[in-house]
């Protein structure tokens, strides 16, 4: 597509949108207070499948307390990143315990989300900041859920609701369920637009959503 046709493009999206400038404002915030972990399976087979919810397991019940102490996303990030090999280890363990030899593979990378729902937490669309499991190919279909604050850690003690993160206007935002449903499908479309334009690199998930590279890594390359 030609610039003039991009810039056109754009002038649309931004017109749609510009009811929505607050809305939009307020989304584009929320990642920077929310660490996510992402888990993508060898395939789409039962059990490539059932195996990525046991690493899954794992990894929660051997990260319970990680975080515990930890006030804000940054903070949050530096204690997972101190854990990295050890968490790609407790996983890979995992994977031979059930008797595959897939490699994984485990980072923190910066990545595009599409709208998802956690429980009765509806995250917008955005680059997120992300610990990302990738158990042999990373073809199949993946699992996510929020790290920080601590939605799906056992026990922890690090804020462990939106509430204590987000404020007020953002809290809202991510627990307003159905009404905002147009508005979430909005921002998502403007964010991918806006990474297209920017000329970011992108390769597509198991869930078509595209991501960039990994920042930083533990663990042999996935194949």
């Amino acid at each position: 597509m030609k610039t003039w046709e991009k810039s056109v493009c754009l002038a649309l999206i931004i017109a749609v949108l510009f009811s929505f400038t607050g809305f939009t404002a307020e989304c584009e915030d929320i990642p920077s207070h929310v660490f996510r972990l992402h888990i993508l399976a060898n395939s789409d087979s039962n059990a490539d499948q059932a195996l990525k919810l046991k690493v899954r397991d794992r990894i929660l019940q051997a990260s319970a307390g990680m975080l515990d102490g930890v006030k804000n996303r940054d903070a949050a990030e530096q204690a997972v990143s101190s854990k990295l090999e050890e968490i790609r280890k407790t996983a890979q363990d995992e994977v031979y315990r059930e008797g595959y030899r897939y490699p994984v593979k485990a980072e923190i990378t910066n990545m595009y989300f599409t709208t998802r729902q956690y429980g009765d937490v509806t995250l917008p669309a955005g680059m997120y900041d992300a610990l990302r499991i990738t158990i042999g190919s990373g073809s199949g279909h993946n699992w996510w859920c929020v790290l920080f604050p601590a939605l799906c850690l056992p026990a922890a003690e690090a804020p462990s609701t939106v509430g204590d993160v987000l404020n007020s206007n953002e809290t809202e935002i991510v627990s307003g369920k159905n009404e905002f449903v147009v508005k979430f499908k909005a921002v998502e479309l403007y964010e991918q637009f806006r990474s297209w334009l920017q000329g970011q690199s992108f390769f597509t998930s198991p869930d078509g959503a595209p991501k960039t590279a990994a920042a930083q890594s533990a663990g042999q390359p996935t194949k």
